[in-house]
């Protein structure tokens, strides 16, 4: 998971500048980022084989199984984002992007997925990821944190004896999953911008757009491919 600051007030940001209305933070999966990239390369390499080599209606039907499987791959992996500003909060995920205005956010929760509540609607955050696995393993560093300051072992430096339990203060320290750190922070944006905190934003309607930008390409690379397939 990655988070990218960048400080208000330090630039002048242009009347009508679409990014400066959201700006200051942004929060996506890396590993999305990385799976998306080479799938679409062995696809990109694997039409380009088909197109070159390929004979009779071959090339048309890769062009039109990439046309399809490139928006869909595009969606899940580099589209989402949580764009974090000032203002609002801007959900960028696979088929939509949501906007809203933080006095409308009622609940951010983190279970088996990220999820916004707001105007008595639930949007998932795709692109901050719960790992279950990161969750139970933050919380068994914490149990071993906790025994080790009742039994009155401090965390040290150096290098102990046989059998000799030497903690660290890596191993002192409260860790959490990233998913439960970065809904943390947007909790506490939530508290500074939101309803009833130091720092309200305006209140605004929640706004739901269709990326038709995916939708689109995908539909017409899926009507082709089954028309390829079918005659």
């Amino acid at each position: 998971m990655s988070s990218e600051q960048t400080p208000s007030g330090q630039h002048p940001k242009p009347p009508g500048d679409e990014k400066a209305k959201y700006a200051d933070r942004s929060y996506r999966s890396p590993a999305a980022i990385a799976s998306g990239v080479l799938l679409l390369a062995l696809g990109l390499w694997l039409t380009a084989d088909a197109v070159l080599r390929g004979s009779g209606r071959t090339p048309m039907a890769a062009l039109a199984g990439f046309f399809f499987a490139a928006p869909l791959v595009i969606a899940f992996t580099l589209r989402p984002v949580v764009f974090a500003g000032e203002q609002r909060l801007r959900v960028r995920n696979p088929f939509r992007t949501i906007v809203v205005p933080w006095p409308s956010v009622e609940l951010l929760r983190s279970g088996y997925s990220s999820e916004v509540f707001a105007d008595g609607s639930k949007y998932q955050l795709f692109s901050i990821p719960v790992s279950i696995r990161a969750r139970k393993s933050a919380q068994r560093h914490n149990q071993r944190a906790n025994q080790r300051a009742r039994s009155g072992r401090p965390a040290g430096r150096g290098v102990g004896g046989l059998g000799r339990d030497v903690a660290t203060d890596g191993d002192m320290q409260e860790k959490r999953a990233a998913s439960d750190t970065v809904m943390e922070e947007l909790r506490e944006l939530t508290r500074l911008h939101g309803e009833g905190g130091s720092q309200p934003a305006p209140e605004g309607p929640v706004t739901v757009r269709w990326a038709y930008e995916i939708l689109v390409p995908m539909t017409l690379g899926a009507a082709g491919l089954l028309f390829f397939l079918a005659t």
